[in-house]
């Protein structure tokens, strides 16, 4: 059960951050002009919004789970100093 809520915890680093955003802007990108010319070269503009959703699905599928890949420079944070409560 540890092992199962570690992967649900969603937590990523600010580099797998960086990763993904890469991934999702490149892929939307070249999903996108993969659908218009897949789309012209078959005069359908049903197949351009049909390979670029099923496209868009599989990024979703790649880079919304929180992925080992994802989180492999954790930031370690500094321990805390403790309050002191201001005597007046």
């Amino acid at each position: 059960m540890t092992s199962l809520q570690k992967y649900l915890e969603g937590k990523i680093d600010f580099e797998g951050q960086k990763l993904v955003e890469r991934i999702s802007h490149y892929a939307v990108m070249e999903l996108a002009i993969f659908a218009f010319f897949l789309g012209f070269l078959f005069q359908s503009i049903q197949m351009t919004f049909m390979v670029f959703g099923v496209g868009v699905g599989i990024v979703l599928a790649i880079i919304i789970p929180p992925w080992p890949m994802f989180n492999q420079h954790p930031v370690t944070w500094l321990p805390s100093k403790g309050t002191k409560e201001k005597q007046q």
